[in-house]
């Protein structure tokens, strides 16, 4: 039985259901009883009071599901024809997305492609009940975590310097923090890798980089790169967990497998604020380019509206980059001035300064911010 209690409950199971009301259990109001088949339990719902209840894709006996609804209940059925559990209860792990030998196979792009499908009204509102649903699980999962975001590029190839420093930055704050990314490939994949690693020595990530780098990208083949990174994570199955959101929005993408929870979504802009919002302990942007700068100023949005209790870090790593390549830092530094968010803003130029100034590592001599 799934130990929740209180205002919400949630039931997964009919052993769950038939323990609850085997310990005296009287009232549903509140239970939230998912995919769960009631055809055998026609009895026990006429016994209890349903009013407050939610039933989400379960199935019933003949006309138990109008009576509970009249009773007070909410029944929201299963829909038809879509390849995810819309009432899904927990993320997403990498063996649920990529579920067979071949990606095109997979759950992932079978999602993908009913995304793309013309629009009708059922679509939209399995997609709003499935983000709905992630969010739920989101909340659940984050709780009692601090997560410390790694922002950057997807083009980053395994093999790459950017890449290998990025897995690196993983690894560092991932040895006392939790590591959030946008859950795609390149820096992203890395980052989620290095946090992967976190409890193991650096020349174990250095083994790891070398055997992902035989499959440098996903493009020709995904199925090769996925299948690369599942044997690089099934040789570490106990690291520190760390987490990925990605979306379906940016399907012709896949997701990175190194996160041990991905909470993936239909609506990038959804995901987008939540990404931010959940990573409390701050947010490091590696180069990156339209959406990794988008990232930034949405963070510095939020940073430069807060109190002082909600500031988290910025830091901006590569001083080069973010000054003359891109030149976000003197309009970032520009925007904080005199703010609260001010001294939490940085720029530095390798990934150890910016573990150190989250938390994830040891800092010895931070440079002069130009």
């Amino acid at each position: 039985m799934k130990r929740t209690r209180g205002r919400i409950v949630h039931v997964e199971s009919l052993d769950d259901l038939d323990h609850r009301l085997a310990a005296g259990a009287t009232s549903m109001s509140g239970w939230r009883v998912r995919s769960v088949d009631l055809t055998g339990r026609s009895a026990e719902l006429r016994r209890s009071r349903v009013d407050g209840a939610t039933f989400l894709g379960c199935t019933f006996a003949s006309g138990d599901a109008e009576r509970v609804a009249a009773a007070g209940a909410l029944v929201l059925p299963a829909i038809p024809d879509v390849p995810v559990d819309v009432h899904r209860s927990a993320l997403y792990t990498a063996e649920e997305l990529v579920d067979a030998p071949a990606y095109e196979d997979s759950l992932d792009a079978r999602a993908y492609a009913w995304s793309q499908r013309p629009w009708e009204p059922e679509q939209e509102l399995a997609q709003t009940l499935h983000d709905h649903a992630v969010d739920q699980a989101l909340q659940e999962w984050v709780r009692g975590r601090r997560l410390v975001g790694v922002m950057g590029g997807h083009a980053a190839l395994r093999g790459d310097p950017t890449y290998a420093a990025a897995a690196r930055l993983g690894q560092l704050v991932g040895a006392g923090l939790t590591v959030a990314t946008g859950g795609g490939p390149g820096a992203m994949e890395a980052a989620n890798l290095g946090a992967r690693l976190a409890d193991r020595p650096a020349a174990d990530l250095d083994d790891a980089l070398a055997e992902l780098a035989e499959v440098p990208s996903f493009r020709p083949s995904v199925t090769d790169w996925a299948r690369s990174a599942l044997t690089v994570a099934a040789q570490f199955p106990d690291g520190p967990e760390s987490l990925g959101i990605p979306t379906w929005h940016y399907g012709h993408e896949p997701p990175n497998l190194f996160a041990s929870a991905i909470a993936k979504y239909f609506r990038n802009a959804v995901r987008e604020a939540v990404l931010l919002e959940t990573c409390d302990a701050g947010i490091v942007f590696l180069p990156g380019a339209g959406g990794t700068v988008q990232e930034v100023f949405q963070d510095a949005c939020e940073n430069y509206y807060a109190d002082e209790s909600s500031v988290a870090p910025m830091v901006l790593v590569g001083e080069e980059y973010w000054t003359r390549v891109l030149p976000v830092w003197p309009l970032l530094r520009a925007l904080a001035a005199g703010r609260v968010m001010e001294p939490h803003v940085h720029l530095v130029d390798t990934v150890e300064e910016a573990a150190a100034l989250v938390g994830g590592g040891q800092l010895h001599h931070l440079p002069s911010e130009t």
